[in-house]
């Protein structure tokens, strides 16, 4: 559109000079482009900045220089384009540090939705991916569940207004890689790490089985897809307590994320629901 006004003007500003005689031509062609650039500015005819290309990852954001924490556009599959949030800097992700996490989950667990039985756990299926661009109270399950790659996970859980992080170094081509087979993935991060997701936790003092798809012997007692749980006996056949994130079983079946404990937890019986965040890089 600027260029057919160029040689409009262009055009226009030869054939009046000629017309008004040849006293026109006697100005300079610095006057002579100024009164061009004059008048194609009058026109007003902004060029739009070219959207931005899609991310890999936050990660890959980080590297590339993005340094805000917020939602970028992320290239999740070959022909899926997705606003995720990414935490660039690691400000309030406590021992998570920087270097640019994905957002995967949002898990209330005052809601079934992502209970240990919960199909999405398996599946390939997005859940709410809108809410997947902040950190408020939204449940989701994004893309990134399933098509990003990482090293490390970050795992939060927010009580009132306390949020608290910790870092699990662990490989995978997606977490749906390490979940969706239910099959057991041991992890070594240890009780004291995981009672540091919430304050005042407990947990009993024996079994401590933790990882992913975590489960007592006796299906119905606790489980976890992300945690450990304890017993007050060394096996893990009835597991009363637990702490982690796609919950289920004994004491409280209906808390899908948080801390539930029972029958000689070392800070007492406990029942608290938790809002999960899962981050990978």
């Amino acid at each position: 559109m600027k260029v057919i006004a160029i040689i409009f003007l262009v055009h226009y500003v030869i054939f009046t000079d000629a017309e008004e005689g040849a006293s026109k031509y006697c100005k300079t062609a610095d006057e002579k482009w100024d009164e061009l650039k004059e008048m194609i500015e009058s026109l007003n005819c902004p060029c739009p900045e070219p959207p931005p290309e899609p991310l890999e990852s936050c990660k890959y954001g980080f590297e590339d220089g993005e340094k805000a924490n917020k939602d970028y556009v992320l290239q999740v599959d070959e022909f899926t384009k997705l606003p995720v949030y990414c935490n660039m800097d690691g400000a309030g992700l406590g021992d998570c540090g920087g270097g640019g996490w994905t957002l995967v989950m949002k898990i209330d667990g005052a809601k079934s939705t992502f209970k240990y039985d919960s199909p999405f756990w398996s599946d390939k299926k997005e859940y709410e991916p809108s809410n997947g661009r902040n950190l408020d109270a939204g449940e989701t399950k994004l893309p990134t569940y399933w098509s990003t790659s990482f090293t490390k996970i970050c795992l939060g859980m927010k009580v009132g207004a306390e949020s608290k992080f910790i870092v699990l170094n662990q490989e995978a081509s997606s977490l749906h890689s390490l979940i969706a087979d239910g099959q057991y993935r041991q992890t070594s991060l240890g009780r004291e790490a995981w009672k540091n997701l919430i304050s005042e936790a407990s947990l009993q003092q024996k079994c401590n089985k933790e990882g992913f798809n975590v489960v007592s012997d006796v299906p119905n007692f606790s489980k976890a897809r992300i945690g450990i749980v304890g017993n007050n006996e060394n096996a893990c056949t009835t597991s009363d307590s637990r702490i982690g994130f796609g919950t289920a079983g004994y004491p409280d079946d209906t808390n899908s994320c948080g801390n539930e404990a029972k029958h000689g937890g070392d800070k007492g019986d406990k029942s608290t629901e938790a809002m999960g965040y899962i981050f990978v890089q």
